[in-house]
């Protein structure tokens, strides 16, 4: 028997606060005015994708001690965006990245129990830690927590806030106007929840929403990332892309979720993914080496050098040869906020490794830096673009993918119009949402429904 077609996840990241966005490109438009935020939401919605995505800067990153101006600078507040989303959009998930290590469970839950609410059921909550002092200097703890508080912490401020959304069932509300009895359990909303992290007692003051909790999403890669993901989330966002890795990881994953009594369906896989689309193949090669030259500058170049060296690299000629200095391997950072530096835990051995690749393909430092930095994921026409994809989840080395265009806002406009009906024509992509909430859209069973079956088991 024919094994039936995987249904493909289409998803949108908002570009920003990272160095995929070309913000220097004439076409790009503001990363902070509601019309851009209009405009990629409406794209996403027009091309029927589960959701957008919008990652979170908690404080602008800094490179020997100034404002890294070379990327997008700043992120409005995630929540005020995706209400305001909401008015202007109908069916497209609204997924945000909200800080576990800085944040109050009870202040959290209130605002997406709200954002599902003003959304009819449409509310994402992609879960983050914080790992550096350099951002809880913004806030009023300071400092950060080790790796393993850190998720100490995350799985509790989780489970605590799912307390808080389960203290409404949702059957509470009778706004009788006859007898003028309001609500049927007088006890709605009450919590109490003693742990190592959070010690708050009360009532939860905003009733049962329409999707029950937020979906739940992590982007943690490593053991402790994974086996939190298995535990708790609805998708997991992935770096791994390729056919190898990809199905590497989604084994790996999907292996672990029977320990915590759940089914390989209840956790989807999301790999974030750039493009380069042309009418074809060898034109959409040229634009992918544009681009890449686009984003990575001789400035930037120097200062992604300098997360291996650690050294002011200024004087460098960005078209010249790689330093012949070792990299600083002192305890202070000449880079702040970035998460790239926690890649290159050896920089001795990287700065090695990038003199022997410079050496044998004649490298510039800004060659260097665009061949080992992040290349297009989908390089092609867009029958290419959609085979690819397809032949992707069909393999199970995802189940969809995250899209992030390089430009702001138009970026994804292509892709909507000449991939997506592509994939429609395969049946492997819906053609009209069937669902009214983004558990429906992403096919994950309402938390209530679970609940029951657990008791009914």
């Amino acid at each position: 028997m024919t094994k039936p077609a995987k249904q493909i996840h289409l998803a949108a990241h908002f570009p920003g606060v990272n160095n995929t966005t070309v913000w220097s490109d004439p076409r790009a438009g503001s990363h902070i005015e509601f019309s851009s935020f209009t405009h990629f939401a409406r794209t996403a919605e027009r091309a029927k994708f589960d959701f957008l995505f919008l990652a979170e800067g908690l404080r602008l990153r800094e490179q020997g001690g100034k404002i890294y101006d070379l990327d997008v600078v700043g992120r409005p507040d995630t929540f005020t965006v995706l209400a305001a989303l909401a008015a202007v959009t109908e069916h497209l998930g609204l997924t945000g990245t909200i800080n576990s290590t800085f944040n109050e469970p009870y202040e959290v839950a209130r605002q997406f129990a709200s954002l599902d609410h003003l959304s009819g059921g449409r509310a994402a909550w992609n879960v983050v830690t914080s790992w550096d002092a350099f951002t809880g200097e913004n806030f009023r703890r300071g400092g950060f927590l080790p790796q393993e508080e850190r998720y100490s912490r995350a799985r509790e401020f989780l489970a605590t806030a799912n307390e808080l959304f389960d203290s409404w069932h949702g059957d509470e509300i009778l706004a009788d106007q006859e007898s003028g009895r309001f609500l049927a359990d007088a006890k709605a909303g009450a919590f109490a929840h003693t742990g190592r992290h959070f010690d708050i007692h009360g009532r939860f003051n905003v009733p049962r929403s329409p999707q029950g909790r937020p979906v739940v999403f992590q982007a943690g890669d490593s053991d402790e990332g994974r086996e939190f993901a298995a535990a708790e989330a609805d998708a997991i966002f992935s770096r791994h892309g390729t056919l190898e890795a990809g199905r590497a990881f989604y084994a790996d994953v999907k292996s672990r979720l029977a320990k915590y009594g759940r089914s390989r369906d209840q956790l989807l896989i999301l790999p974030a993914a750039t493009f380069a689309l042309a009418d074809t193949d060898a034109e959409a090669e040229e634009l992918a080496r544009e681009v890449r030259r686009q984003q990575v500058s001789g400035a930037t170049a120097l200062r992604h050098l300098e997360f291996v060296w650690n050294r002011d690299l200024s004087a460098y000629d960005p078209d010249g040869p790689l330093p012949d200095i070792d990299p600083d391997v002192g305890q202070e950072h000449i880079s702040q906020g970035r998460a790239q530096v926690r890649m290159y835990r050896d920089p001795l051995a990287t700065a090695r490794e990038w003199r022997e690749l410079a050496k044998a393909h004649a490298w510039s430092i800004r060659d260097l830096v665009i061949h080992t930095g992040n290349r297009q994921n989908f390089v092609g026409s867009p029958a290419t673009v959609a085979r690819t994809i397809d032949a992707l989840v069909q393999a199970d080395a995802s189940d969809g993918f995250i899209l992030v265009p390089h430009l702001t806002p138009t970026g994804l406009d292509e892709f909507a119009d000449k991939v997506v009906p592509l994939l429609q024509e395969r049946g492997v992509y819906r053609t009209e949402y069937t669902g009214t909430t983004l558990r429906d859209h992403l096919g994950l069973t309402h938390p209530d429904h679970l609940r029951a079956e657990r008791v009914a088991s």
